[in-house]
């Protein structure tokens, strides 16, 4: 039986990708080593890296503007407190929508002032707040454009005078808009990039070495521009997924393209939950995720019986995070349209039934 995977991450990767890595591992072009146990000096990965460093510039369409790509480790929770390190000379503002904003506040504290120019908590995050002044004192203002857990998504990227900073984890190259607005993001690769254990990160050059405080080296953005994401051993593994993932997006057509087809997956789901009287979305309309669809039911005496049809059919990872209950589809660009189409088949024969 085919496995529709709506995993939130570590989540499904593309087929070819899957295959051309497996391959790697055994033997890496024809080179009689796996790539799991060449040196990370060797000429075969240092290609690698920095074909996959030029790829992440060329997709967000960067290239030659100032930018540095990286990959790092320590996924995005250590981004939390190394964005901070770097920037952070006396005050940071943040739109805390939800868990992950949440937690890269907290790092944040420990370094300086913070403020939260704007949150949505009180409604359990539902929402993206989208009215709030940016004060111009800021060192920078951090935002998250897409929420893993409760399914929003920011639509547009403010205008703004001080430096902005995103993480990008679960909507990284995922659709077109002007990553040059951003003066660094990062994104862990495990939802739309490649395998866990890495972590792209996309730093304009000229907001370094600003603060006036001593960086723990291995914190250091400007230590691993220099050692080009090799001041330690990069997760050689990961970063070669990442890579072919991105050569996947190109063949793709690009970002834009790639874009469009999650549109159409997206609206194809959210119709469905609004047209049958079973289900109910969780995030307010015009903010909801076109990478995370997160619905519950109505009535949830009936959720024996849809878990049971949608087990059936091969669905999995469709359980909504504790915070919101209910489902969660998470659409990455790996998913085909045919796993909507069976997840939305599971709904109509729910409704149906009851």
């Amino acid at each position: 039986m085919k496995i529709h995977n709506f995993s939130a991450g570590p989540s499904i990767l593309p087929t070819e990708v899957m295959h051309q890595a497996s391959e790697a591992v055994k033997e890496l072009n024809n080179s009689g080593l796996s790539l799991i146990e060449i040196s990370h000096r060797s000429k075969a990965f240092i290609e690698i890296i920095e074909e996959a460093c030029d790829l992440a510039l060329k997709l967000t369409n960067l290239k030659g503007k100032g930018y540095k790509a990286l990959f790092l480790q320590g996924g995005a929770s250590q981004q939390f407190i190394m964005s901070a390190y770097n920037l952070l000379e006396n005050k940071a503002g943040f739109v805390n929508t939800g868990t992950w904003s949440t937690k890269a506040i907290k790092e944040a504290k420990l370094l300086g002032e913070v403020i939260e120019i704007a949150s949505s908590k009180e409604t359990n995050f539902n929402y993206i707040p989208d009215s709030y002044q940016i004060p111009l004192d800021l060192n920078y203002l951090h935002l998250t454009t897409n929420n893993t857990i409760f399914g929003t998504q920011l639509k547009e990227i403010p205008n703004t005078k001080v430096p902005l900073i995103a993480d990008m984890s679960s909507d990284i190259f995922s659709r077109k808009f002007d990553y040059s607005k951003f003066d660094l993001f990062y994104a862990g690769a495990q939802k739309n990039m490649g395998p866990a254990g890495t972590t792209l990160v996309i730093i304009k050059e000229d907001i370094l070495g600003k603060v006036s405080r001593k960086i723990p080296s291995i914190l250091d953005y400007s230590s691993h521009v220099k050692s080009g994401s090799m001041f330690n051993t990069p997760p050689v593994f990961a970063v070669y997924g990442s890579l072919l993932t991105m050569r996947w997006i190109e063949e793709q057509g690009g970002v834009e393209s790639i874009g469009q087809k999650n549109i159409i997956k997206s609206e194809y789901l959210y119709n469905e939950i609004d047209r049958n009287p079973l289900f109910t979305g969780f995030a307010v309309k015009k903010d909801r995720s076109e990478m995370n669809a997160t619905f519950n039911l109505v009535n949830k005496s009936h959720s024996e019986s849809f878990d049971a049809i949608c087990e059936s059919a091969g669905i999995s990872g469709l359980k909504g995070h504790r915070s919101v209950g209910g489902y969660r589809a998470s659409i990455y660009n790996a998913l085909p349209k045919e796993s909507v189409d069976i997840l939305v088949d599971c709904m109509q024969n729910l409704e149906q039934k009851i």
